[in-house]
């Protein structure tokens, strides 16, 4: 159990049937009244964030979410299938569970599965990836206002704005939680 005094960021707990995690909290005592907390609580499961007071004393039963490193092995239509790298079992995973940054993953890629209670609710890609321009136009010389950037398009499909002087057929390195262009790599 878990005592709402005893909040921190990440702090990861039930409460009205849902698993949600502290965003960011607050204990306030005012010069009236009874102490409180005020927290940004997010729902894991939908991503769903609400802000909540909370009295100090109340326990909420804490909830363990499990973040388990496996490797992104194929799909079959809506289906994608990871494998656990200790016990090499496959595990197949819907599409709607994946996050909108899943489109910088590609085969062999090295994830964490996060579940609760044995159920599957996210999977995070690495930080950074490297991938291959496969696709994007030439730049023009002397059309270089500032950070003037150009579409391309990488091995997995996805598709980005990179700098004028990046060429098909380049390795640059990605930033999966804004999809946005780092360096060459």
């Amino acid at each position: 159990m878990i005592s709402a005094g005893d909040f921190r960021n990440g702090s990861t707990f039930e409460i009205d049937g849902n698993v949600v995690s502290v965003v960011e909290f607050q204990h306030v005592k005012p010069g009236k009244g009874a102490a409180f907390v005020r927290a940004k609580i997010k729902n894991v499961i939908t991503g769903a964030v609400t802000e909540r007071t909370f009295n100090p004393n109340d326990k909420y039963q804490e909830a363990f979410i499990e973040r388990k490193e496996m490797q992104y092995l194929y799909n079959d239509g809506d289906l994608y299938y990871f494998m656990d790298n200790d016990t090499f079992e496959q595990i197949p995973i819907n599409s709607s569970v994946l996050g909108n940054n899943f489109k910088f993953v590609k085969e062999n890629m090295t994830c964490k599965v996060l579940s609760y209670k044995s159920s599957v609710f996210g999977v995070e890609p690495p930080l950074f990836v490297e991938l291959l321009v496969t696709e994007t136009e030439a730049g023009f010389k002397g059309d270089t206002a500032t950070n003037a950037t150009k579409p391309a398009t990488l091995e997995t499909g996805a598709q980005i704005r990179v700098p004028l002087f990046i060429e098909e057929g380049e390795k640059i390195r990605i930033d999966t939680r804004t999809g946005e262009y780092i360096e060459r790599a």
